[in-house]
């Protein structure tokens, strides 16, 4: 498709829920303000979960949402669940942490990368897992149960339960157990 060319742009709503529009939300969730939720009929948010202000929780018109109990999500963080995502339990967000599950195929044939297929690809953020502050989290990548994100890393590849990982892209520094 030449750039010139136009494609046909939809909206996703303007980002303003009640807790009721929700497929599922648990007991003692605090939203701070100025929260944007898209698709929230696919988000479902599990018993004593904070969201803190300036966070954008992007669901999709497909796949899902899932953030379960005791997880604390720092202020303007933005997760894109188009691909699917699962934040497990007992897990720290630092604030301004990136979460995103799909990208335009980068060899897809059209010479405007915006216009070739999207890929999708599910994250997983297991249970006691921390995410340092303004890490950023790639399609596919799968962050190990009880594994620690050094703050401003960049997480292109799975991560093992039980390690500390940091740097762009993120390695492994050292075992937590």
């Amino acid at each position: 498709m030449n750039i010139n060319e136009h494609k046909k742009y939809v909206g996703h709503g303007n980002g303003k829920f009640s807790k009721n529009d929700l497929k599922k939300i648990g007991n003692n969730v605090i939203f701070e303000d100025h929260i944007l939720v898209f698709h929230p009929e696919n988000i479902s948010i599990g018993n004593n979960v904070y969201i803190g202000h300036n966070t954008i929780l992007k669901g999709y018109y497909k796949n899902e949402m899932t953030i379960g109990d005791h997880t604390w999500i720092g202020q303007g963080c933005f997760f894109h669940s188009a691909g699917g995502l699962e934040i497990g339990c007992g897990i720290g967000i630092g604030p301004m942490v990136k979460i995103i599950t799909s990208t335009h195929d980068q060899d897809g044939g059209d010479d405007v990368v915006m216009f070739n297929e999207i890929m999708f690809r599910k994250v997983v953020i297991e249970d006691g897992s921390d995410i340092g502050i303004g890490s950023i989290i790639l399609p596919g990548v799968t962050v190990g149960e009880g594994s620690v994100i050094g703050a401003g890393s960049v997480v292109t590849k799975s991560i093992p339960p039980y390690v500390i990982a940091a740097g762009s892209p993120a390695k492994i520094i050292r075992k937590r157990k």
